[in-house]
C-alpha cells in the first residue's frame, strides 16, 4: 500500500510540474534574489483520513498543523528555462485527532525539500519525504485497534504546488500521506496510515 501510494504521489507531483511550466518563457534572474535562495517559514493545516489494511482497522481523522522552516537551497540544476533546488525542512507538527481513540500526536519531522520552479519564479512544485519522532495519548492498552504507546515514529510524503503570489508571500495546494507507529518497541502496534489535501502559507526572509 504504501508503495503504491509513493507512486501516485510522484506521478501527480510529475504531473503538477508539467502543467506548472508548461510554455513558461525563460528570464535571467539573479540567484541571490531568487525566493528560493531565502530561508522560508511555512504555516501548514491538512486533512488526513486512514487508509488501506496495513494499519489500524479503526477510522481515524487528523488535522495536521505544521510549523516548518525551509533553508536556503544548498543543490541547483538549471534545465532550459527550469530550475530544480534541494533545500532542507525542518517541521513541528501539533496534530488534533478528531476522530479515533487518540486525541494528539505531536512531533518534530526533517527531510529534503525538491523543488522545480519556473523561469519567472512565479509557481514552483515541491515533493519532500522524510520522517520524525513524536508522542501521543496512546489508548491501546483498553481500546483493541489503538495505539500501543505514547512515544512513536512517524514518516510522511509531502508533494503538491506553491503559488509565488509576491517575493516574499506563497501558498501551497498538496496532497499528504503520514504513518505513525511505535516500530515495534510494543506489542501492540496498529499504526495509523492517512492520507489527504494540505494547504500552506509561505513567507520568505
Amino acid at each position: 500500500m504504501a508503495t503504491r501510494i509513493t507512486s501516485l504521489l510522484l506521478t501527480a507531483s510529475w504531473i503538477a510540474t508539467s502543467i506548472a511550466h508548461a510554455g513558461t518563457p525563460a528570464t535571467t534572474q539573479s540567484p541571490a534574489s531568487s525566493p528560493e535562495n531565502t530561508w522560508t517559514t511555512e504555516l501548514h493545516t491538512g486533512t488526513l483520513w486512514s487508509i488501506g489494511s496495513n494499519a489500524s482497522p479503526l477510522d481515524y481523522q487528523l488535522l495536521p498543523q505544521l510549523l516548518t522552516l525551509k533553508t536556503p537551497a544548498h543543490w541547483h540544476l538549471q534545465t532550459g528555462s527550469h530550475t530544480w533546488v534541494v533545500r532542507s525542512r525542518a517541521s513541528l507538527e501539533i496534530t488534533p485527532i478528531i476522530q479515533g481513540p487518540e486525541s494528539y500526536f505531536i512531533g518534530v519531522t526533517f527531510a529534503p525539500s525538491v523543488e522545480c520552479w519556473n523561469a519567472s519564479r512565479t509557481l514552483s512544485t515541491f515533493f519532500s519525504a522524510g520522517g520524525g519522532i513524536g508522542w501521543m495519548d496512546s489508548q491501546g492498552q483498553t481500546i483493541p485497534g489503538a495505539q500501543g504507546q505514547d512515544f512513536n515514529l512517524t514518516w510522511f510524503i509531502h508533494t503538491g504546488l506553491t503559488w509565488h503570489i509576491t517575493p516574499k508571500l506563497s501558498a501551497s495546494l498538496g496532497a499528504r500521506f503520514q504513518h505513525i507507529s511505535n516500530g515495534g518497541q510494543n506489542d501492540i502496534n496498529p499504526g495509523i496510515d492517512s492520507l489527504g489535501p494540505t494547504l500552506s502559507l509561505g513567507w520568505n526572509w
